[in-house]
């Protein structure tokens, strides 16, 4: 499994936003956190993220697996990852 870094080039290309896991209500939530983070402008340094989920870990939010779309995202196959559902 790959080291996925943590920058805006990996986050732009990131579809964690358009997972069925991710829910609408974990996306409102997410907003000031990821916007300070993203307005700060290294994204490496932050300890959290809601989203890049194969980067920062798991979230703090999503409470139920209801499909994981990890395999389609470009994140995904450039850095050679296996496994699915980085948000758990």
């Amino acid at each position: 499994m790959g080291n996925v870094e943590k920058n805006k080039d990996n986050l732009s290309k990131c579809i964690c936003i358009k997972c069925p896991s991710y829910s609408f209500a974990c996306k409102v939530k997410a907003i000031p956190e990821s916007a300070m983070n993203i307005l700060k402008g290294d994204i490496a340094k932050a300890e959290h993220m809601e989203g890049l989920f194969c980067a920062f870990g798991k979230s703090k939010c999503i409470e139920e697996q209801k499909g994981c779309i990890c395999q389609d995202c470009e994140v995904y196959k450039e850095n050679g990852l296996n496994k699915m559902y980085f948000c758990f």
